[in-house]
């Protein structure tokens, strides 16, 4: 999947949703991207938390960040003593009303498309935290999101996808005493026609740009502004 989410929702919207206490702190993201300090939740917690996707900063050095950082796949989780381990005592939910994803429509063009959800639902995606030492031993948390493989909407961009969760797996997800078999459960490929898409504009690959035009329907443009007539 792409690298690039959105949850533009108000506080009220995303309190009233996951009845959990939303900081002042918080402000809507029109293009949440790795590195970025972005909201989740995590197990057992009552209130929204600020982790960085992936990594922090100061360790990307302006390199490009492996997705091992910010994805994992479902199908792998269990398979390993640190994943597993994670998945057992470190789990948390992402709130998110979309995701980008990039389309090929030619050898070296690609379109930007932004998913949402069924009625414009604010949902979660499953994910996973960390905590680390920095060199000044100061805590850090990052977080990274837990994919399965795409539906038929989501193929032609990716063949991956996030863990998208309906409210009842979320309480599952969120809920420390739930079991391995039940966490596992919640794990699938959420279905395609509870999602639609529509071209956006290619800014979205900036990730320094975070605007509300960002998530307004465009004609189909590739990366360097050029328009095309599939969409």
């Amino acid at each position: 999947m792409g690298d690039r989410y959105t949850i533009t929702n108000s506080s009220e919207e995303l309190a009233n949703r996951f009845n959990v206490d939303i900081p002042d702190a918080y402000s809507p993201s029109y293009n949440a991207a790795p590195t970025q300090i972005l909201p989740i939740i995590t197990q057992g917690s009552k209130g929204l938390s600020f982790f960085y996707w992936g990594q922090i900063p100061d360790w990307s050095k302006n390199k490009a960040i492996s997705n091992k950082l910010l994805f994992t796949n479902m199908e792998t989780l269990v398979e390993k003593a640190i994943t597993k381990k994670a998945l057992l005592s470190r789990r948390c939910a992402v709130p998110a009303d979309g995701f980008y994803g990039w389309k090929q429509v030619s050898k070296k063009g690609k379109i930007p498309y932004r998913v949402i959800f069924e009625n414009k639902s604010i949902v979660s995606f499953a994910g996973l935290w960390e905590e680390f030492e920095d060199d000044n031993e100061n805590t850090m948390h990052t977080f990274k999101l837990i994919t399965s493989p795409s539906n038929s909407s989501i193929l032609p961009m990716s063949t991956r996808m996030p863990v998208i969760m309906t409210e009842k797996e979320e309480a599952i997800w969120l809920n420390k005493e739930s079991t391995e078999e039940e966490l596992m459960e919640v794990l699938k490929t959420y279905p395609a026609d509870k999602m639609k898409t529509y071209s956006v504009s290619p800014k979205i690959s900036d990730s320094s740009v975070n605007e509300p035009a960002l998530i307004e329907p465009m004609a189909p443009a590739d990366q360097h502004g050029n328009y095309s007539l599939f969409d």
